[in-house]
């Protein structure tokens, strides 16, 4: 008779279990009309990296909507929900805001016709061509489902809307602006991206580094110009940008170890006027990237020697060393805690029954998401991936052999319904498992 009636429990609480999550998956998908109308306006009126004024007002508006207590102008224009139901966790979910100079090539019929006048007074084209737009829509939807669904939580839910992420700074101005301090510190961070190389509705997902930190160096080279005919004369920078560029290949094929990854690109090089005239100076930009603390350092150490010593080795005095500068525009490695990730893989498989969860790998792409989590005491991280693609574009590329238009490429367009159906389910489930209370 024990194992009847427990037979019987499990069994009525699958049944509950199961009309919950048919339940949440229905109301996402009643409000989709909402949400789709949101995504088209976000998508035609993108704002560049601090320019996102009139993005972070609607994004303001979406929350202080729902009842959630909201501050903006946060670190520029970020902004900050908080919706407090109860004594239990505090989870933060997090979008980003801005959009990038790209002229749109998607033949979309809300594709963005936008210019906007950069921080150099140059007039460029904008574009949400990294899909934050889908990112603040899926935000908006998961927000509208929480709020919806106070009885099945409790605890704080604080939202942040963050601005320029495309410039690595928008998550170092909202902490130095007192994110942590003046709202409730979060026990748990969320965030997802939208992927340019899988399918829509597929979700992805990693344990430990998924993005590499990302550092931009600008190197100028100094040497002593003259003419091309009696290069004897000169110390021609040309050349030791050369020596130099070889030289950094060393620092991963040689300094690392073959288990740690790291990159080091030059892709820019800009020296002299004419065929024969030997410059007093070349400028090189490099782009950085690996996944440990200790690497990083490595790296950034041993361009400066580098650049140092090749201008030493050609002879130049003291004044005329290369300068080496790192910008600021950088960003740490984006780290996803093994325990929560497990948590939310797992729940996310056990509700979710339709939805194709699959590993991933760790990419060299950034994210400042990373700095939440690493503020002392280090907070519990999870960044999740949803797939994009139109699944039939998806398949013609595979079958073919093509490549499909990456994340910042003018031709990138998701194929929205999908997409965001599943961005919603994700973020709504996983902010549940960790607000979630007995008997829920």
């Amino acid at each position: 008779m024990q194992n009847y009636s427990l037979l019987l429990v499990i069994l009525i609480q699958l049944a509950f279990n199961v009309s919950a999550d048919s339940t949440l998956k229905t109301a996402i998908h009643d409000d989709y009309p909402y949400l789709e109308a949101l995504y088209t306006h976000l998508h035609m009126n993108p704002e560049i990296s601090f320019q996102e004024e009139n993005t972070s007002v609607r994004m303001a508006n979406e929350l202080r909507s729902l009842g959630f207590t909201v501050t903006e102008k946060v670190g520029g224009h970020g902004v900050v929900g908080v919706l407090i139901n109860g004594e239990g966790p505090t989870v933060l979910l997090r979008t980003d805001m801005d959009a990038l100079p790209i002229l749109e090539k998607t033949g979309k019929p809300y594709a963005s016709t936008k210019t906007t006048v950069d921080e150099h007074g140059n007039t460029v084209s904008v574009m949400h061509a990294c899909a934050h737009d889908v990112n603040m829509t899926v935000f908006t939807g998961a927000a509208r489902r929480l709020t919806a669904m106070t009885d099945k939580w409790q605890g704080t839910l604080v939202m942040i809307a963050q601005p320029a992420e495309e410039r690595g700074a928008g998550a170092r101005a909202m902490l130095k602006d007192g994110l942590f301090e003046r709202f409730p510190r979060p026990d748990y961070n969320l965030g997802m991206h939208v992927s340019a190389s899988l399918p829509a509705g597929t979700v992805i997902h990693t344990k430990g580094y998924v993005m590499a930190s990302v550092d931009s160096v600008d190197i100028t080279v100094y040497g002593v110009g003259g003419h091309g005919a009696y290069p004897q004369r000169t110390k021609d920078p040309v050349v030791l940008s050369a020596q130099i560029i070889n030289a950094l290949q060393t620092l991963v094929s040689r300094e690392i170890k073959p288990i740690d990854a790291g990159v080091v690109t030059v892709g820019s090089i800009h020296g002299g006027t004419k065929h024969n005239i030997i410059p007093d100076e070349v400028k090189l930009q490099l782009t950085v990237r690996s996944y440990t603390d200790e690497t990083r350092a490595k790296l950034l150490d041993g361009i400066k020697r580098i650049a140092r010593g090749q201008a030493i080795a050609m002879g130049l005095p003291d004044d005329k060393l290369p300068d080496v500068i790192i910008a600021d525009e950088s960003t740490p490695s984006t780290y996803n805690n093994p325990e929560l990730a497990d948590r939310i893989v797992n729940v996310l498989q056990a509700k979710l029954k339709d939805v194709p969860i699959i590993p991933g790998e760790p990419v060299m792409g950034g994210e400042d998401f990373s700095r939440y989590g690493r503020v002392e005491p280090k907070i519990p991280s999870l960044f999740l991936f949803i797939g994009g693609v139109y699944a039939d574009k998806y398949a013609a590329a595979r079958e073919k052999g093509e490549v499909l238009p990456s994340l910042h490429s003018p031709f990138f367009a998701p194929d929205p319904e999908p997409t965001i159906l599943t961005g919603v389910e994700v973020m709504t489930t996983s902010a549940l498992e960790l607000l979630g209370k007995a008997g829920n």
